[in-house]
């Protein structure tokens, strides 16, 4: 074999050696160790230290700190879903480890579930008591679902506590795709707040019919929602078709909101239709309290042709884990001296955000929403403020799968009492949909 034969033959074996070292996959490494996958994490590597640490981690380990890591790790590069499957199985043995607590919290957070992620805030207070950082977590928690209901702003602050503080992405198209890092125990990630949608406009429609005496009744709106610096604002245009009779109100909504603890509900409709009030006017005060509580008090004042009609309203609102339930109840002081009562109960279970969500909506007592029905040429607009109701609904609300649009749909049953025949019921069914665009 001549000289240059033998430095070729050296040269190719010792690049072949190289690029199979480059190829290395940690999986087929023997020495594979929690300190070097640390160090891995530590250096940003995530994908080398995920790959050793699933070698590390059997489903039977109970090695919680190689798990927490592998579920940091997953969390990290964006997989929500497993990363929480590993929270799940430390913190089914071990419901005091802290660090677990708060890693979990923050998955659901980088994850955008605010509702989940408060959930578990208030589950890990029960078990470690007092602490600092998961109040901190839970009270994030709190107003990105809060954002989310009456947005305003972005999703996090920059004074937050976890915000980006390195490697933020410097263009809007680099905030999409780049989770920047920061400070955390092992350098945890969470996304860049994406850029805030502050329009939508949304089309809604419903029927109702009947077991007796009256014909199918029809609805739709459409609305604007605008977020603007003091609140949020909604105009509205209202149609029906109850009874052979058309008729189109116009409606604002306005919800002020005066500080992280206080906001508002303000309305006003017009309409020149006889299946309408002439004006309405309506407010609530939110309160949010200590213990993921929420109260609200306000009021409705309603007037017609030939009466005016008054009701005050209070509600009681609570957040537990991926639960919302909120009590509101209507006092409607009336011309016979007597006091009517209705009550209106609402569950909804939060999905993946507080944008995704089941709902059970159960009414009962003297309604106070004034649904206008006639006998013969009357209506009876105002006897209705004297008759009993039983409501309830369910609604599934959802988000498409690659846009940020919202489709809704209801189901409903309601027992209502004959205005003209004390004691007889009638009932109702009705269904809707509803489709919302943000931009």
């Amino acid at each position: 074999m001549s000289t240059k034969t033998t430095y070729l033959f050296a040269f190719c074996l010792f690049i072949g050696l190289w690029v199979n070292g480059q190829d290395t996959d940690y999986n087929n490494l023997g020495d594979v160790s929690f300190d070097t996958a640390r160090n891995l994490a530590y250096e940003g590597d995530y994908r080398s230290a995920n790959i050793m640490l699933t070698k590390l981690v059997k489903p039977d380990s109970k090695d919680n700190s190689a798990r927490s890591l592998l579920a940091s790790t997953y969390s990290w590069n964006g997989d929500y879903d497993k990363a929480r499957d590993e929270f799940n199985i430390i913190l089914s043995s071990d419901k005091g480890d802290r660090n677990t607590w708060i890693a979990a919290v923050k998955n659901e957070l980088y994850a955008k579930n605010n509702a989940t992620a408060m959930g578990l805030a208030n589950k890990a207070l029960v078990y470690l008591k007092s602490d600092v950082e998961v109040e901190r977590l839970r009270t994030i928690a709190e107003e990105g679902l809060a954002l989310t209901e009456y947005p305003e702003s972005g999703w996090f602050n920059q004074d937050d506590g976890i915000a980006p503080q390195k490697g933020i992405a410097s263009t809007k198209e680099d905030k999409k795709t780049i989770a920047p890092k920061v400070v955390d125990t092992l350098a945890a990630k969470t996304p860049v707040a994406e850029e805030v949608l502050k329009n939508r406009v949304s089309v809604r429609n419903s029927a109702t019919i009947y077991d007796t005496r009256y014909d199918p009744m029809f609805y739709s709106t459409i609305s604007y929602q605008r977020q603007t610096l003091a609140g949020s604002i909604i105009p509205k245009i209202n149609y029906s078709n109850r009874l052979g009779t058309y008729g189109v109100q116009y409606d604002l909504d306005f919800y002020p909101k005066f500080s992280k603890r206080f906001y508002a509900y303000m309305n006003y409709g017009f309409s020149n239709a006889s299946i309408y009030p002439k004006h309405k006017l309506g407010g609530d005060l939110y309160a949010n309290l200590p213990g993921a509580f929420e109260f609200s008090a306000g009021g409705r004042y309603i007037t017609y042709d030939n009466t005016n009609v008054s009701v005050i309203t209070n509600s009681l609102g609570h957040y537990r884990g991926n639960y919302y339930f909120s009590l509101r109840s209507y006092i409607t002081p009336m011309p016979d001296n007597l006091t009517r009562f209705s009550g209106n109960l609402l569950v909804r279970k939060y999905l993946k955000d507080a944008e995704n969500y089941l709902g059970l909506n159960v009414g009962m007592g003297y309604s106070p929403e004034l649904r206008q029905l006639t006998s013969g040429d009357e209506l009876l607009a105002e006897t209705l403020l004297y008759v009993e109701s039983q409501r309830l609904s369910l609604e599934y609300q959802f988000t498409g799968k690659n846009s940020p649009n919202i489709y809704r749909a209801n189901v409903g049953a309601s027992r209502q009492e004959l205005a003209f025949a004390s004691g007889k019921f009638f009932y109702g069914v009705s269904a809707g949909i509803t489709y919302e665009v943000k931009f």
